[in-house]
């Protein structure tokens, strides 16, 4: 692509040197411009290229080449293929104006025109090519910006996974899935071991979607696991709550809250305590049978003062629990409306523990793309959801 332009240039491509002189006198008479002629058509690109026109004045008869031919040749190369060029003729012919026109000509003038006419169309063909520059410019730099926003969200999204725990086996099995949004969300989550009987689990969704609901997400995942709420709270689900209540006000935080889904389950009396805030329900699957684990009070960082209920059950051997942002069901459908919860609860309880992350993920993306219209671009390609897909898996021995 050719810099930009601040003045015009033209460039005269005709053997006759008599033609050359006229059109040069005529440009001159009108204004300031750059103006260069060369009389061999086969240099027209050697000199396009140097001396950067923002207009070529074209003839068609030539001897070594026809111009109509040398058009062509312009729009084929990088140099000059979006330069504007004025077909200067004594051809005053339908059939021939249609075919330069059809090779990729700009403008087609009997020559010699009048003065003012031949320097009013450079002069409008010059700032239409001038503005062509300045656009694909503007173009060209928020594509790079856009490019750079991507990597930095990239480069956020793997930091955020590297947060995450691992697959934990034992008495407990805990596995995952999560898929960032192209535009990063705000998902975080995470289970630890509090002490020998006690095991912390939680799933986090900022307000929001980019690298401030992310850094917000991984500053709550943070207090909950670094140790910084004394034992007793990180017990509570209460307690815990209301911790991150206080150290979150919206208010604080450029309007940012957040849900949260927070359980502890204790492997010596089998019992499982939660409370949720504002968060879509855990699914608690027996046998078949499953049963929504509500959240007890709404979302983080909203009010001062926060009560945060903690329910409570009982675990069976094989039971197995499932916590999820709401990314993993409100997925858009072609018809309108949303998957649902419904949908993700009926396909979590008709299919058996193994493979079922991996099921849902499938299913999910087959629902993806079907809301968008989009055929499946193949295994392994990549698709975004709407929004970042957290879903956790705990199964009790």
């Amino acid at each position: 692509m050719n810099e930009m332009q601040t003045i015009d240039r033209v460039l005269l491509v005709d053997d006759q040197a008599i033609v050359g002189e006229a059109v040069r006198r005529m440009i001159a008479a009108q204004g300031a411009c750059e103006y260069r002629a060369v009389s061999d058509p086969t240099k027209a690109i050697e000199v396009a290229q140097e001396f950067r026109p923002t207009v070529i004045l074209q003839d068609i008869e030539m001897p070594g080449m026809n111009g109509l031919d040398l058009v062509l040749r312009y729009r084929e190369h990088e140099a000059t293929r979006e330069v504007p060029v004025i077909m200067l003729t004594g051809k005053e012919d339908p059939a021939v104006k249609a075919d330069a026109f059809a090779r990729g000509a700009s403008d087609y003038l009997v020559k010699l025109p009048h003065p003012v006419e031949l320097v009013a169309r450079i002069r409008h063909h010059s700032h239409g090519y001038r503005m062509q520059l300045e656009r694909n410019a503007a173009y060209s730099a928020l594509a790079a910006s856009e490019a750079h926003m991507k990597s930095e969200i990239n480069r956020a999204a793997a930091y955020v996974r590297s947060l995450l725990d691992p697959p934990m086996d034992g008495s407990v099995h805990a596995d995952w899935r999560f898929v960032p949004c192209e535009a990063l969300g705000g998902d975080v989550f995470g289970y630890h071991w509090i002490d020998e009987n006690h095991l912390a689990m939680y799933v986090i969704d900022v307000s929001g979607h980019g690298v401030g609901p992310a850094l917000m997400g991984v500053s709550a995942m943070n207090l909950i696991k670094s140790g910084s709420l004394e034992r007793e709270q990180v017990l509570d689900p209460t307690r815990t709550l209301q911790a991150l209540n206080a150290a979150f006000p919206m208010a604080r935080h450029d309007g940012m809250y957040f849900t949260v889904w927070y359980g502890v389950y204790n492997r010596a009396t089998r019992e499982l305590a939660w409370s949720g805030g504002g968060h879509p329900p855990s699914f608690l699957l027996r046998a078949g049978a499953l049963r929504r684990l509500e959240s007890t009070t709404f979302m983080i960082g909203i009010v001062d003062e926060y009560d945060a209920p903690t329910e409570r059950t009982t675990l069976e051997p094989g039971d197995r629990l499932y916590l999820f942002s709401d990314g993993v069901f409100e997925l858009h459908l072609a018809g309108g409306g949303i998957w649902g919860l419904d949908n993700l609860e009926s396909f979590l309880a008709e299919r058996s523990a193994e493979g079922v992350l991996d099921a849902v993920i499938a299913e999910t993306r087959r629902v993806v793309l079907a809301g968008r219209g989009q055929a499946d671009p193949g295994p392994g390609a990549p698709v975004a959801w709407d929004d970042d897909f957290s879903l956790i898996e705990f199964r009790f021995a």
